[in-house]
């Protein structure tokens, strides 16, 4: 399964940026969809994450100004963020877990996959 995610850029602060990640393959059904980010020097943090009941969790630094969905239909997760800071700026990545067809007949396999990341810029 691969993730294809899209929607960064260069931002002034108090802007704000939509990214979206979509899933390709022989998707059988997610479970999770999450987004991380990385800036420089810094670990990789889970930035928010929906199940699949809808259920939101949000890192403390972003509650309040980024939303996170989910098309079920289209395999898609989307990032809205609002009143973007500058220390919002990192690589963002996405994250998706379920389960994929391997074939007719064939037992269905469990994955993990990640989005190639996209460079989130706020300057001040």
């Amino acid at each position: 399964v691969q993730l294809q995610a899209s929607g960064g850029g260069l931002v002034q602060a108090g802007g704000s940026l939509r990214l979206s990640c979509a899933a390709s393959g022989s998707i059988f059904s997610i479970n999770s969809m999450a987004w991380y980010r990385q800036a420089p020097g810094n670990e990789r943090e889970l930035v928010a994450i929906i199940t699949s009941s809808d259920i939101t969790n949000y890192a403390d630094s972003v509650k309040g100004r980024f939303t996170i969905s989910r098309d079920n239909a289209r395999n898609t997760v989307h990032l809205q963020m609002n009143s973007l800071k500058p220390w919002d700026t990192a690589v963002y990545y996405c994250n998706m877990d379920g389960t994929y067809s391997t074939g007719t007949f064939r037992p269905r396999r469990d994955f993990i996959s990640w989005g190639q990341g996209t460079q989130v810029t706020v300057s001040s």
